[in-house]
């Protein structure tokens, strides 16, 4: 298929994605996407390592480095408004071999957050329900992983594979109800944090020194990983480009508020003798800011509509980018498939779907390394993009380009050094490196195979026609070797 055919498929030709989410559908899936649960279940972790103030201002040095990114990305989705996002931006940069990195290395970021979300879910309902663990399987990293638990996991991944399997559109209007009721979960929390929070309890404000900083610095490209659902899901917007990538901005400036304020509010709800023996800081706070345990379970509630609405956000993006890349000829065609009904990647969906159903069998463990190991890879693609950004804007200055990021060169640089910088944060021997052998091995067998694919692709070089090129090369291929 031809980048043109993509683009009319997308469109909502016979057989394509449909065009079906307005403003409020593209906020809500970008938000949504963002503020999942880890900022229910590491809040403790992140104000212990850095102190209260030294978690904010963690967060918000992260929000610049996204902001920054997000620029790059608001602007390519404007000009290629297409399924798939980084991966048209890349193979029209860089060529076949660049993008199948991008992507590939994207996948494994969003594929890392669903599955983290299958093992959330459980391990969050412990707090509702303290006595609901029974069967114990195994053990992993020290972790009993328990048979009641993987069974509730299975069967939320199980629920949030069929919603997205069945259309577009459901999956968005569950996606803004859940980011409503997490935004009033907040609301509650901020003002418990006036009615009952003292800022005695937030010191020391910073601790760790640099270190601490750079340890919930490590986590923000994992907690921030959502913006970029919005280019996955271009194909299926029906508002102008230009307004799409002013959304993307937005919500990232949302997102970074959010976590900034969730970390001065757990700070001035527990002291450091209470963040330490928290179970879920943010909800153990809630519940001491209004006395009240019910108060704690309601801003769980609310986390899990987080954590939902982000499952919900990566299994989009996910399944779009699968299906992009499938379209290409980089992965199988089945991938590509399209539900003759419900319009969805319905093969692409199944396939992540799987891997969350899994998740859970490892148990609380996997949590941790899911987080490094996805994301390493997500900056991997946000340094990957920010090159592409400033090879077309030199190569093709003259590409229309609905949304324009400010100062152009110097945006793209800057997204790309601090990607860099980032990037060095999960290396051997730095504060944040992934440890072995589980976040390496998990990192390793996911580009091994992608090795694999890769070998397989004939080399394309860079340009508007990248894609037609592409698939031109992987037929005529095919044809050679069935005359062989």
């Amino acid at each position: 298929m031809s980048e043109v055919a993509s683009k009319s498929g997308s469109a909502g030709g016979a057989g394509g994605l449909l065009k079906v989410l307005g403003r409020g559908d593209v906020l809500a899936l970008a938000f949504g996407a963002m503020i999942g649960f880890g900022w229910i279940v590491l809040t403790g972790d992140f104000i212990n390592a850095a102190g209260s103030l030294g978690a904010a201002f963690a967060f918000v040095i992260g929000g610049v480095v996204i902001a920054f990114v997000g620029f790059t990305y608001a602007e390519l989705v404007s000009a290629m408004p297409h399924a798939g996002g980084e991966h048209h931006y890349a193979l029209r940069a860089l060529g076949g071999h660049g993008a199948f990195v991008a992507s590939w290395a994207m996948v494994l970021g969003y594929v890392s957050v669903v599955a983290f979300e299958a093992v959330a879910v459980p391990q969050t309902m412990l707090y509702l329900f303290p006595d609901m663990g029974a069967g114990r399987l195994w053990t992993v990293a020290g972790y009993d992983v328990q048979a009641s638990l993987v069974a509730l996991g299975v069967l939320a991944a199980a629920v949030i594979t069929w919603l997205n399997y069945v259309g577009i559109r459901p999956a968005s209007v569950f996606q803004t109800v859940a980011v409503l009721f997490l935004l009033a979960a907040g609301a509650v929390m901020v003002v418990g944090a006036f009615a009952g929070g003292s800022v005695q309890n937030m010191e020391p404000m910073f601790t760790g020194g640099a270190s601490g900083v750079f340890t919930v610095l490590v986590a923000v490209p994992f907690l921030f990983v959502g913006f970029d659902v919005i280019p996955q899901s271009a194909g299926e917007v029906k508002i102008p480009y230009r307004q799409v990538g002013t959304l993307l901005v937005v919500s990232v400036a949302c997102a970074a508020g959010w976590y900034v304020l969730i970390m001065l509010t757990a700070g001035a709800g527990l002291d450091a003798e209470g963040l330490a023996g928290a179970e879920l800081a943010s909800a153990d706070a809630m519940a001491a800011m209004w006395d009240s345990r019910a108060m704690g379970n309601v801003l769980v509630l609310g986390g899990i509509a987080g954590l939902l609405t982000s499952w919900n956000a990566f299994l989009i993006g996910g399944s779009r980018l699968l299906y992009a890349m499938a379209e290409s000829r980089m992965l199988p065609r089945w991938f590509a498939k399209v539900h003759p009904k419900y319009r969805t990647p319905s093969n692409a969906v199944l396939f992540i779907g799987a891997l969350s159903l899994l998740a859970p069998l490892f148990g609380e463990a996997m949590l941790g390394w899911l987080v490094n190991a996805g994301g390493l890879n997500i900056v991997l693609a946000y340094a990957v993009v920010a090159l592409s950004f400033l090879l077309l804007r030199r190569r093709e200055p003259g590409m229309e380009r609905p949304f324009r990021a400010p100062a152009g060169p110097f945006t793209g640089w800057t997204a790309l050094l601090l990607s860099l910088g980032l990037l060095v944060l999960y290396l051997p021997g730095m504060p944040a490196a992934l440890s072995w052998p589980w976040e390496w091995t998990m990192v390793g067998a996911w580009w091994l195979l992608g090795a694999v694919f890769m070998a397989r692709m004939p080399r394309t070089a860079p340009g508007a026609d990248a894609e037609r090129r592409l698939i031109a090369a992987v037929e005529a291929r095919k044809r050679a070797r069935g005359r062989g």
